[in-house]
């Protein structure tokens, strides 16, 4: 995740907007005033050198579109609102890197005397490294048709693409060599969202899980989702077995060899020479 405090930033308070969010019938119908605050994270250094507006965020045409897109549609929670508009931005402005979004509501209907009440998130963009293998059927169209699928996903897109490598097979070696690839997307899923739709395609594969690491028709594995370090029942991120695999190490090196590995704190390249010691 990035670092906020090491990042430039635009700001925008108390943009006012007349629309119709909330969950009581006289909300929808009669509309109220919302406040927002946002912070936009971005480098400012291009446009502070050049003096140029094509170099800088344009805040105007973001009060513009959150306006917009306030009043496009009525939502019953501020959640929604916040979370839709927030992605909106990122998706909308690419110089934008991440945004704190609030939405106040100065006439809540709660029956007591409050200024406001509000809802605030962060969203970034995030970058995401997937392992895909193969070693069934034709095993190149399977890895074709999963990169294809994975650029398709919402909010997501590839932006590497390692080349295809044969490999021997890993951990249950009775089976037909791999296939494997290594692509990095940029993607405004969190991980265990990414991993559904991922597990989603491999379905879509006729993936079945009979052996562990047994053949398959497609696996797709998230090896690294930003700097972050994750441990739940259904995700391990980095994925722990990266530094043993060389096919693995070997894509990722052809798409980001000075990537380095957050547990490990060291870069690909390193995890690369030192397996091909051992």
């Amino acid at each position: 995740m990035m670092n906020r405090l090491n990042e430039d930033q635009i700001r925008i308070h108390d943009l006012e907007v007349y629309c119709n969010h909330g969950v009581y019938p006289e909300e929808t119908f009669l509309g109220q005033k919302f406040l927002v605050d946002v912070i936009l994270y971005t480098n400012t250094r291009p446009a502070g050198l050049s003096d140029q507006l094509e170099d800088s965020v344009n805040y105007g045409a973001v009060c513009q579109f959150i306006e917009e897109e306030m009043k496009c549609q009525n939502d019953k929670l501020l959640e929604k609102v916040a979370e839709r508009i927030s992605r909106g931005i990122l998706k909308e402005f690419p110089l934008i890197k991440a945004v704190d979004f609030e939405i106040k509501k100065p006439w809540a209907p709660v029956m007591r005397h409050i200024e406001y009440a509000s809802i605030k998130i962060f969203r970034e963009r995030h970058h995401a490294y997937i392992g895909l293998g193969s070693n069934m059927g034709n095993r190149e169209e399977y890895l074709r048709n999963a990169i294809k699928a994975i650029d398709s996903i919402e909010d997501t897109s590839i932006i590497k693409e390692a080349s295809f490598i044969e490999t021997e097979p890993y951990g249950y070696t009775d089976q037909d060599p791999f296939m494997n690839t290594v692509v990095c997307v940029e993607t405004l899923k969190e991980p265990l969202e990414l991993l559904h739709i991922l597990q989603k395609i491999e379905l879509d594969a006729g993936r079945t899980r009979e052996i562990h690491w047994g053949p398959r028709t497609l696996d797709l594995d998230i090896l690294l989702f930003d700097q972050q370090i994750l441990t739940t029942p259904e995700l391990v991120v980095p994925h722990p077995e990266i530094e043993k695999r060389m096919f693995v190490l070997e894509s990722l090196c052809e798409i980001a060899p000075y990537e380095v590995h957050p547990l490990l704190q060291k870069r690909f390249l390193t995890l690369k020479e030192n397996l091909e010691t051992n």
